[in-house]
């Protein structure tokens, strides 16, 4: 696992299809380590061990279903978490513990914030850092692509067209938020995150959902 702040480690990279690559972020905090997405890779979930284990697993959307899922509640015991709408998903591998439907604040200190578009449970992720900083999960609602911009994760044929506006008022709301450090799930290039300078996010958030509105936002960039 990589360190990308004081608290918070990234697993490696891994590729669960074609053209798609995917990190999990394991936030470390004194009531019970939270694990943002999911990973597969074993020797990351061995070595999530030296450093307090997982108390909490946070998915943002159905595709970060896998095998693993039963591997790290087995392990840590782990309490997972999925929007309500995705629940049924889960039953046939490891059913969820816990299910949100608002905006809401966990007892782990996460705050949940709904964001549909890319999946009809998609959900978005707010945790207070280390020296207060803000970090924001976005799952594939927005992901860093290989050129480093941020794009809203439409997909044509498996998002439609109705999704187009779900996700483009899922991306207004993100833009009202004031992260520091934004992680996607899914990325394209070497890195998943982005550090934020004061008052850049609003920017990037506008451009992807230019990018969207345009209908031109159909591929991902590698």
């Amino acid at each position: 696992m990589k360190q990308v702040m004081t608290d918070l480690w990234e697993t490696r990279t891994e590729s669960p299809s074609p053209g798609l690559t995917v990190h999990a972020y394991l936030w470390t905090r004194p009531g019970g380590n939270v694990l943002f997405y999911n990973t597969g890779h074993r020797s990351e979930i061995d070595a999530m061990s030296q450093r307090g284990g997982v108390a909490w697993q946070l998915l943002s959307h159905r595709d970060e279903k896998g095998e693993s899922l039963a591997l790290i509640r087995g392990r840590y015991g782990a309490t997972l978490g999925v929007h309500r709408a995705e629940a049924a998903s889960y039953d046939d591998l490891c059913p969820a513990d816990l299910l949100f439907d608002d905006r809401q604040v966990l007892a782990c200190d996460v705050e949940v914030v709904p964001t549909p578009g890319h999946s009809p449970g998609s959900v978005c992720f707010i945790a207070s850092g280390t020296g207060g900083r803000r970090y924001l999960f976005t799952g594939d609602t927005l992901y860093r692509a290989g050129d480093g911009t941020w794009q809203a994760g439409f997909i044509p044929g498996y998002t439609t067209e109705a999704d187009r506006v779900t996700l483009a008022d899922s991306l207004r709301l993100l833009k009202t938020l004031q992260p520091d450090v934004v992680l996607s799930s899914a990325f394209g290039g070497d890195s998943g995150y982005e550090v934020m300078a004061p008052g850049v996010w609003p920017a990037r958030v506008d451009a992807a959902l230019e990018r969207l509105l345009r209908r031109d936002n159909g591929r991902r960039s590698g």
